[in-house]
Order: C-alpha cells, then structure tokens, then sequence
C-alpha cells in the first residue's frame, strides 16, 4: 500500500525550470541574409548594363543532403569522402564518444528502480568469558550462524531528480551526436577543400608546363635568329631565363601538392605512403547551393544543434540541484533465512523478515545547496549564451560565403576579360617579333602578363570552388536535427 502511494507520487512533483529553447536572432519573422539581395556591381567593360540583383540559386532543398559532394560531379572525389566514414580515425573517436554518451542514459534510468541483493553467508562466533550476564556452563560462548538473505532498496523519486538526471543524460548524448555529426561534415569539407586546391596546382602546373612547351620554342627561335644576326646576345639570355624561372615555378608547385596529398591521405586514415592521385587538372562545375532561410539553420547545422541540447542539459541541471532542498526519502525491505545450525536452515521457523521507509532532511549545510542551485542557472545562462552565438557564428560564415561566391564570379568575369586581352596582346607581339619589328622583351613582357593572368584565372576558379564547399558546410551539409537520435 505504501509502495503504490509512493509510486503515485513519483509522477506528481517535478523541480526545476521547465526548458524552453533559448532566443536568437533567427527567431525574428524579417530575417534574413543580407547577401541574398546584394546588387552586382555593373561591369566596368561594359559601362552601360544594368546593375540587377544576385541571388544565390534556390531550387529545392532536395539537391542538398547528406552526400553533398556528389553535387561536384567528380568520382575521385566520391571515392576519396566514402573513405573517410570507415578510416578516418578522429571520426572514430567521436563516434566512440557519443556510444559512451548514450550509455551514460541508461546509468541514469537506473535510477528509477530498486536495488536487490542477495547472497548467503556463515559466521562461527566465539563470545568473552567475561562479559557481563554470562553464567558459565549455561550461556554458549561458541556458536555458528547461517543465513541467506535478500535486502530491496529504492528511493522513489518524488522531486525528480532522476527525471531530470535522465532528461540531462539524453540531453547530452544528442549532443554528443550531433557532435559526430559536426566531426563528420567537418572532415568532409576538409578534404573536399584539399582535394580541390590540389587539383587547383594541377591547373597551374599545367599552365606552367605549356608556357615552358612555348618558352622553348622561343628559346630556339632566339638562338637561330642570333646565328643569323637577327637577335641579339641578350636576346638569346632573355629568353633562356625565362624558361628556367618558368620550369623552377613547375617545380616549386610540387612541393604544396604534395603537402595537400598527405593530407588527404591522413583524412582517408592512410599513411601518406599508401596514397598517390594522379593529376588532374581543371575546376569543378559549381552547383546551385540552395541558401535556406535563417531560422532555418537552426534545424540544420550540427554544432548549432550540439550547443541548444547542451543548453538543455544545463537546464536540466537546474532541477537536479534544486531536488536536494527536499527530503530523501528511502524504502527499505530484507527477508531471508537463519539458523544456528545449517541443517535447520530450510526449516519455516528460520524465515525472518522486516519493512521500513526513512527520511531524511538536511537543516543546516552553510548553503551549499544554494550555490549549487546559483550555479546550475548561472551555467545554464553561459550555455544559452553560447548556444546564441553559435547562430550568429552561423550567420556570419553563411554571409561571409555568400559575398565570396557573388564577388569572386564578378573578379571572374573580369579577369576572363583580362586573359583574353592578355593572349590576344602576347599574339601580336609575337608576330611582331617574328616579322623583326619588335624586340623580345616585348614578348617576354607579353608572356608573363599572360601566365600571371592565367594564374590568377586558376586561383581563382579554386576560390571558387573552396567558397561552394564551405557555403555548404556552413548550411549544415544537408543534416537535420530530425537525424538526432532518441537516444533512450
């Protein structure tokens, strides 16, 4: 009777706030991304378009899940990510963390039930002659005891702090996963961005290796037409070090490249050793990355969703705190056999029970539980703090991606205009010099101008594409907090 009174009062009383997830600044109905409706400069080659308004590209949000980087196009690429999830050892750490995390849930829910034991025991007692109330050759000084016993234990949670330790629990390892989550997308976008630069080197060594393929035809053009009189010694120098400052430039590429590999091959959990892509040169084809909504963030970004469970487990703790200004109240039961002899023990007259309850209050503790109640809402407060930023965090790398894809595909255009003018001019120079009217330092001038805009044309491009892959990162790579587990 007692048991069940208690069991019903273990649902009634709660303590402690309850959660309400924290306000941002993704909360307000006129948010939005300042990048959005940011106008395109008018192009300076041409005076007279109109300035029109950029918009990122918004198709469905289908086009953006989990498997992003399929969004590229680029199969190595595919091949290289699908690695990562069995090798890469960090992600292996993370997730072994979140499975410690979640069992920390069923420590909790331990809570909501008693303690049995249970076990058998034999004691041989020898007693002082000398005690008090003995008469010798009547009290058994020597005697033995058997016993087989269970005790029950349980501390009905009446002001649910084992509620609340479960709630902070579960709390926690959805953090945990979104964590994961976040290690993942984060390893994702790191190699997506290495694997890009590196191809980025690839265009520029092959740049490089074409200009050297066209230095050395000038190179000999020089030398015949110095046999001929044409040219002139210094000619015939110009020439021959503009071609070995061309080939050091092929040559310093490697270095970087190289660098950018064994990254990646730590990414994919092998030593650098056992990794060797073969060059590819070119940039991606950029996909239209559809640009949600701010308060959309909130429902796709791991770490924002890692920061607001964080901020439920600190209100959680509030509760947990605030239990202690309640009495312990404990139920208590034991029953078993015992006999002095063991061959009597199985007998009925052996059996032995007995029942209880206990409570317990704490009157004086120099307020101790009254720190631990200011503190929990003071972390509470620190973690809503955080998990606040964490959005404008997110907002910032939203719009600071944003800007970077509308300038750079405006340095873009302006720089394809600039390469253009740049071979056209290195074009006829070059007649120029062959026809014997011009010099060959108007070439070399020509060349190099060329080669510094095709270089910066490929920069470029790699920009461009780094910028894709952390917009994407940025809108949370396709995961949604519809992906956090109930973690029970």
């Amino acid at each position: 009777m007692l048991a069940a009174a208690l069991g019903a009062a273990v649902t009634a009383c709660t303590v402690g706030p309850s959660y309400q997830r924290p306000a941002t600044a993704a909360d307000k109905r006129d948010a939005s991304f300042k990048e959005l409706g940011q106008p395109a400069a008018a192009s300076d080659l041409s005076p007279g378009a109109a300035s029109v308004a950029w918009r990122q590209a918004r198709p469905s949000d289908g086009s953006l899940r989990g498997r992003w980087w399929e969004l590229f196009g680029d199969a190595q690429l595919d091949g290289l990510e699908d690695r990562i999830a069995v090798s890469n050892q960090n992600l292996k750490i993370a997730a072994a963390q979140y499975l410690e995390a979640r069992e920390q849930v069923r420590i909790a829910q331990a809570g909501y039930f008693p303690t049995l034991t249970a076990g058998p025991s034999a004691t041989h007692t020898r007693e002082s002659f000398n005690q008090p109330n003995t008469v010798r050759g009547v009290t058994k000084f020597q005697f033995n005891t058997f016993s087989l016993q269970a005790q029950a234990t349980w501390e009905p949670d009446l002001w649910g702090r084992v509620r609340r330790t479960v709630e902070q629990a579960r709390a926690n390892a959805q953090a945990s996963a979104a964590d994961l989550a976040s290690v993942t997308l984060s390893l994702q976008g790191e190699l997506a961005l290495d694997y890009f630069e590196l191809r980025g080197l690839d265009t520029q060594r092959q740049l490089l290796e074409s200009t050297l393929a066209s230095d050395i035809d000038y190179l000999r053009l020089t030398q015949v037409r110095f046999k001929g009189g044409i040219a002139t010694d210094v000619d015939v120098a110009q020439a021959e070090t503009q071609y070995r400052s061309i080939k050091a430039q092929a040559i310093d590429i490697g270095v970087a490249r190289a660098e950018l590999e064994h990254a990646i091959a730590i990414l994919v959990g092998v030593p650098p050793s056992d990794l060797a892509l073969a060059p590819s040169p070119g940039a991606p084809a950029l996909p239209a990355i559809p640009s949600s909504l701010p308060s959309a963030l909130l429902e796709r970004r791991p770490d924002i969703a890692a920061a607001e469970r964080r901020a439920a487990a600190a209100n959680a703790q509030i509760g947990i705190a605030m239990s202690a200004y309640y009495p312990n109240v404990t139920l208590g039961a034991s029953g078993g056999l015992d006999s002095g002899l063991l061959g009597t023990l199985f007998q009925v007259s052996s059996f032995f029970w007995s029942a209880g309850a206990s409570a317990v209050e704490t009157l004086f503790e120099g307020g101790r539980r009254h720190a631990l109640t200011d503190q929990a809402r003071d972390a509470y407060e620190a973690q809503a703090a955080a998990y606040r930023q964490s959005v404008l965090n997110a907002f910032r790398e939203v719009e600071d991606n944003l800007a970077a894809l509308r300038i750079l595909a405006e340095e873009t255009e302006a720089e394809t205009a600039a390469v253009d003018s740049a071979r056209r001019s290195l074009g006829l120079s070059a007649t120029r010099y062959k026809g014997g009217v011009a010099s060959y330092l108007e070439v070399l001038t020509a060349q190099t101008i060329q080669l510094t805009n095709e270089r910066s044309q490929a920069e470029l491009a790699t920009r461009r594409s780094v910028a894709c892959v952390q917009l994407i990162k940025a809108l949370g790579g396709g995961w949604t907090t519809a992906q956090l587990p109930a973690a029970d």
